[in-house]
């Protein structure tokens, strides 16, 4: 799913300055992961706690599984870099949905998942968000992809309200169980990926609504 860590938060003002979207560096596993912990809560559903925040945080955003996503072939990881600040962040993951109920509900082959998408809550609505979506569809076009989808929680009204002025449609729910594993890579192991569980999945992938974008 993506995720867009955009709800709850107040708008930037519009005179802050424009930060560069680019690739993330194979160095910057570290400030990725505090920009994941300070955003991902932005995501969840009230009814989820700081202590499940934590817990999906420690789980799947720390330096290492950055480290991981970073070296993994199928990912790109862009970010919006403001005078060497990371103040957001994307990641597509190129392939088949992982889960049997997305793949039904994506019509388009290939296809590139949408995975992130988060921006600090002292820059939403300054145009960040929207740079990293206009960099992202094209991440996934020099991939060769048909389409492009996501996956947003249903509470998550701002982000909903985002990926549709960005021209997403097509809005399907589906119960997500779990997340892809990473790719292995050389080296000791990261910590594992653990599948989200009880109300820290709902934060990100439980019972989602499933969209898709036509790249052309």
């Amino acid at each position: 799913m993506t995720t867009a860590g955009t709800a709850g938060a107040p708008d930037a003002p519009a005179t802050a300055a424009p930060p560069v979207v680019r690739r993330a560096r194979a160095d910057e596993a570290a400030p990725l992961a505090d920009l994941a912990a300070a955003t991902f809560p932005l995501a969840c559903p009230p009814s989820s706690t700081p202590e499940d925040h934590a817990a999906f945080i420690a789980g799947n955003l720390t330096p290492e599984h950055f480290a991981t996503y970073l070296a993994d072939p199928t990912r790109d990881l862009l970010v919006a870099d403001a005078d060497g600040e990371l103040v957001g962040y994307t990641m597509l993951v190129a392939g088949e949905p992982y889960a049997a109920e997305v793949a039904a509900a994506v019509p388009l082959r290939p296809t590139v998942e949408l995975s992130k998408c988060y921006v600090l809550p002292g820059r939403h609505g300054g145009g960040v968000a929207g740079a990293l979506m206009a960099a992202s569809l094209d991440a996934a076009r020099t991939r060769d992809a048909a389409g492009v989808w996501l996956g947003v929680n249903g509470e998550n009204l701002r982000a909903q309200a985002f990926y549709r002025r960005s021209g997403v449609r097509g809005r399907r729910r589906a119960h997500v169980p779990g997340r892809r594993p990473a790719a292995p890579r050389p080296g000791p192991a990261p910590a594992p990926l653990a599948p989200p569980a009880g109300r820290v999945e709902g934060c990100d992938r439980h019972a989602v609504g499933v969209s898709v974008t036509t790249l052309h």
